[in-house]
């Protein structure tokens, strides 16, 4: 499986770029608003990828993000929507614009893609919605990781000190609370009924991480 390719950009097609990767070049499909983003030919550039396997054909699909690669996955789960759709709606949404439209029902805004019509809309806002606040809770995790160099190995460092159990529990359950915090900000909530609701949350669940805290806040703000 080939997760992750980082290389040199060769060219742009209209769907698709040729990533060089030390002398051999990859074709990978993207979405419209990944291509869009893409450097000049010869910049340095990364994707993670999800190889497509069938019977007559091996496609790589890119994408910025590891969030928006498992919309994608999660996309494609749905009956009737493929590779391509997926796309689409991640082209047309990106992926909190798809986090938002899926946990607040929006059928209307996956309709906006190319593509999906009414009916095959509303059946991806009922399939996933469940499944949204544990995407939003990873992809606050994982856009809180720093950089790292894509075209030469990371150095191995030393692994830093282990933590005290309290001080570990501690620091975890105020990371919890700060990403349930920023990704209903995220979703367009108020930061005052924002914090209220995940403050409610976090108290009547202290031991909920961010996913559940977000699912709890998610309720009490849904009258609003």
């Amino acid at each position: 499986m080939i997760g992750k390719i980082s290389g040199r950009l060769e060219y742009r097609g209209s769907d698709h770029v040729l990533i060089d990767v030390r002398g051999v070049g990859y074709i990978v499909y993207v979405s419209d608003r990944t291509l869009a983003a893409m450097p000049g030919p010869g910049e340095a550039v990364a994707l993670y990828t999800e190889l497509i396997v069938r019977e007559d054909l091996l496609q790589l699909i890119g994408f910025p993000s590891l969030v928006e690669k498992e919309w994608h996955r999660l996309l494609t789960t749905v009956q009737g929507i493929g590779a391509k759709a997926g796309l689409a709606i991640l082209g047309a949404l990106g992926a909190e614009g798809v986090s938002r439209a899926i946990t607040l029902g929006d059928a209307r805004a996956i309709q906006s893609a190319p593509g999906i019509g009414p009916k095959l809309a509303q059946r991806v806002v009922l399939e996933l919605k469940s499944k949204a606040p544990a995407v939003m809770a990873s992809g606050v995790a994982l856009s809180a990781e720093p950089l790292v160099e894509v075209l030469e190995p990371v150095a191995t460092s030393q692994p830093a000190p282990a933590r005290t159990k309290a001080a570990s529990a501690g620091k975890s359950r105020a990371a919890f609370t700060a990403d349930a915090l920023s990704a209903l900000t995220n979703l367009g909530y108020a930061p005052g009924d924002a914090a209220q609701a995940v403050a409610t949350a976090s108290a009547e669940a202290p031991d909920a991480d961010t996913a559940q805290l977000i699912r709890l806040s998610l309720k009490l703000l849904a009258p609003r």
